[in-house]
């Protein structure tokens, strides 16, 4: 599990705009759990967001009206006998702030309330959703996670990150069927925080690099390809002609136990040889150097993969890298494989 104070400066990487001045006091604070983190985040978002403006869109509204407005449901008047008492159903566009930014919002402060968070921001929360009385909720189970972002509406991407976060990180089914709000991150949630902030952190610091999740083609000699999966590497840093593909692994165990022996994930290394084989194919008519790594995160067990393999010629790495360390600590381990394959 990734520390509390670590997972908010991975998000910094993940989410540029939380080292802006608006969350930078969030730094500062202490946070027992996620949750907190993530309550502290989304109110602060929500109230720069109220000082912008909130997100308004044209919502249609159906109601029973005693004079014309927009267009007359003729059906809906007949079949609920409205015209008898001289009332028209009828269907107007309205701009208003029900708008499913603002649902996806209310929704999520929504689940943090029944969190295990404190009372102060439990308060906080409150406060800031009397300026959503009149949006709307959505079932959580049918959110549209594929938005579209305008110029408009941009100042929203955080906010929508952080809350896919909590809904998909932090919601849990039970035995019964029932869902809870856990207090941390699960698996899923801190592996793809995990590799957001790998990628996001060598773009930062190290620019001339070219970081890309990028996809690799296969290698054929026939031209038929359809059945084939896409080979999509997490990580790829370039300099010149020079290739390091990273794979990011975040799991509970690092290592496979097969017949009493720990040995690395078999799976995980045919994967990134894989990588490493048609990206050297295709870059054979020039001078090259590809290599490619398994970076684990470090878990609590003995057993921590730390080796250096050269299969067919080319170099395959596989670490772990300790999320444990102060932040400063982290950024050194990431610094020293720059080093290691770039100078």
């Amino acid at each position: 599990m990734i520390p509390v104070k670590n997972i908010y400066y991975m998000l910094t990487y993940a989410f540029k705009i939380l080292s802006e001045k608006g969350y930078a006091n969030i730094a500062t604070e202490k946070f027992e759990n996620t949750a907190e983190l993530f309550s502290a985040i989304l109110a602060n978002g929500i109230s720069a967001q109220l000082r912008r403006g909130v997100n308004k869109e044209y919502v249609d509204i159906k109601e029973t009206c005693s004079s014309v407005k927009g267009k007359i449901d003729v059906t809906e008047s007949v079949k609920t006998m409205s015209v008898m008492n001289a009332r028209l159903v009828c269907s107007y566009d309205e701009f208003c702030e029900n708008s499913y930014f603002n649902r996806i919002l209310k929704t999520t402060a929504n689940l943090l309330l029944k969190a295990n968070i404190s009372k102060k921001r439990k308060r906080e929360l409150r406060n800031l959703m009397m300026y959503f009385d009149n949006v709307d909720m959505l079932d959580i189970h049918t959110i549209n996670w594929r938005i579209h972002y305008s110029r408009n509406n941009s100042s929203y991407h955080l906010l929508m990150s952080i809350c896919n976060l909590v809904i998909k990180g932090l919601l849990h089914t039970q035995a019964d069927g029932s869902k809870k709000l856990m207090t941390f991150l699960d698996e899923q949630g801190e592996s793809r925080l995990y590799e957001k902030f790998i990628l996001e952190y060598y773009r930062r610091h190290y620019p001339y690099l070219c970081a890309n999740s990028e996809q690799i083609a296969w290698q054929l000699d026939s031209e038929s390809d359809e059945l084939l999966p896409i080979m999509q590497s997490d990580i790829m840093l370039k300099d010149k002609n020079n290739v390091l593909i990273i794979d990011a692994k975040y799991y509970t165990h690092n290592m496979q136990l097969r017949f009493g022996k720990h040995t690395i994930h078999s799976a995980n290394l045919y994967q990134i040889f894989t990588y490493v084989k048609n990206k050297e194919s295709e870059m054979k008519d020039r001078e090259h150097k590809v290599s490619g790594m398994l970076l684990y995160a470090k878990t609590d067990e003995t057993e921590q993969p730390n080796t250096t393999y050269i299969m067919s010629g080319n170099r395959i790495d596989v670490r772990a890298l300790d999320l444990n360390y102060d932040f400063p600590l982290i950024c050194k381990q990431l610094d020293n494989i720059e080093e290691e394959f770039f100078k």
